[in-house]
């Protein structure tokens, strides 16, 4: 603990219905297997903590996976629906909403309980974890944990719509688990793909200095989360579109933006790799309700001082290409297959290069973060956190109470300085202009950029 929080409650939540269901997770899900995916909801206001452990035993019902418990069968995990519960913490915290904000990506943040990927895979542990931090000044900090072999954030986005509407008395979302996801996307993916996994078995050189990266993540690497106001991406928009002869959505541009600006503050001219992770569902015309991990990743090539503009149109030609030219999933599987799951703990993604200073840049707009709501209030602030900062990951997501938005950036420990300093403030924001109004909380938070 940070010597800042004291611990008030602590309890199991369960739904008091064991589904039985068994969950046969795919191959991609055993490789994300020992990653776990962390948010922090911010919110202004006290929130009744009966009432939230009421509605969230109700989501556990409704999403009955995410109280399960992971196990292993002839080297396969499965998840058995079994309602052995959440647990959900409340800590007291001597902090207010803004100071809260401004460390809530350090390791040291106490916001989560992180979960540990690589130990629940063993069984017996949590697959969601809840952590209710009430703040000095009556904000509130509710923290959620959740292991990335039960899904991806728009299956979490699923369940918090959920814990919400039980909590707020509206209908919940509709929620499908499936009981073998590969085989029903067997049946709905194109016969044939790109052709390249998305995973890879590096040399056992390689291997070390990648193993290398992970273990000096934390002592090299640190957090910076930069806000761009509605306006100063509205002019980046209809700059960009304009140089590139079409329109670009906000996200295109943003991925194009931040990746020329960090590779113009770190002085670096070599060509790159931008990956983004891409939510298949829509592109495939897979449902929206079904729980799992249907990303993939697009690889756009950016070339030695590519103008941002330029990047942000090879992002949306990728995106629009991405079932004919990125799409992996039978590519994927054939390579898992064959290393089979006894060496999955040696292959990493494709996208995990931090020799090559390849930037990761995952969406998590779109997913209605700022309309999850408890007692009639939503979130002031919504953020990723991580207790492992691995260098060149980004997170895109909306800002202070869903306006603007908020890129949450890892690099190496004197590139991430340069860009909260003047020189990275001129770069980042070259489309703000001194009249653009900033949320009144964003003041209060210390170092955003």
């Amino acid at each position: 603990m940070s010597g800042r929080s004291r611990p008030h409650e602590s309890r199991t939540i369960r739904s008091g219905h064991a589904a039985g269901t068994v969950i046969r997770c795919g191959l991609r899900d055993t490789m994300l297997a020992s990653v776990p995916i962390s948010a922090v909801f911010f919110f202004e206001h006290a929130l009744d903590g009966e009432r939230l452990a009421d509605g969230l035993a109700r989501a556990l019902h409704h999403v009955p996976v995410f109280g399960g418990r992971m196990r292993t069968r002839d080297e396969r995990l499965e998840i058995v629906c079994d309602d052995a519960g959440v647990p959900m913490t409340t800590f007291d915290v001597d902090e207010t909403i803004g100071e809260a904000i401004g460390r809530v990506m350090l390791p040291s943040s106490d916001f989560v309980e992180h979960i540990d990927g690589s130990r629940e895979r063993l069984g017996g542990y949590p697959l969601l974890t809840v952590r209710l931090s009430r703040l000095a000044d009556g904000g509130v900090a509710l923290g959620c944990s959740w292991h990335h072999g039960v899904g991806d954030m728009h299956s979490l986005a699923l369940f918090m719509r959920a814990w919400s509407a039980y909590v707020e008395g509206t209908p919940p979302p509709e929620v499908r688990v499936l009981e073998d996801l590969d085989a029903y996307l067997d049946k709905m993916l194109p016969a044939e793909d790109a052709g390249a996994s998305g995973f890879r078995l590096p040399d056992p050189e390689e291997a070390a200095g990648l193993r290398r990266e992970i273990d000096g993540a934390m002592l090299f690497n640190r957090p910076v989360q930069i806000y761009f106001t509605d306006a100063e991406i509205d002019r980046m928009q209809q700059t960009f579109s304009a140089e590139a002869g079409r329109r670009l959505s906000k996200h295109d541009v943003l991925s194009g933006h931040l990746s020329a600006a960090i590779r113009e503050l770190d002085a670096d001219t070599a060509e790159r790799k931008l990956i983004m992770p891409v939510n298949i569902r829509r592109p495939l015309d897979i449902p929206a309700a079904i729980v799992g991990n249907l990303v993939e990743d697009v690889q756009v090539g950016c070339a030695g001082g590519a103008a941002a503009a330029a990047i942000a149109a090879g992002v949306r030609a990728a995106i629009d290409d991405f079932p004919r030219s990125h799409l992996r999933f039978r590519a994927s599987w054939a390579f898992l297959e064959a290393v089979g799951p006894a060496r999955f703990g040696d292959c990493f993604p494709y996208g995990f290069d931090p020799p090559g200073r390849a930037i990761v840049v995952t969406n998590w707009s779109r997913f209605g973060a700022y309309d999850v709501t408890f007692g009639g209030q939503r979130p002031a602030f919504v953020s990723p956190t991580t207790r492992l900062p691995l260098p060149w990951v980004c997170w895109l997501i909306e800002g202070f109470g869903g306006a603007g938005y908020l890129a949450t950036v890892i690099l190496p420990s004197r590139l991430s300085a340069r860009l909260r300093g003047a020189d990275g403030g001129a770069v980042l924001h070259r489309f703000r202009e001194p009249g653009d109004p900033l949320p009144a909380l964003a003041g209060a938070v210390r170092k955003l950029a």
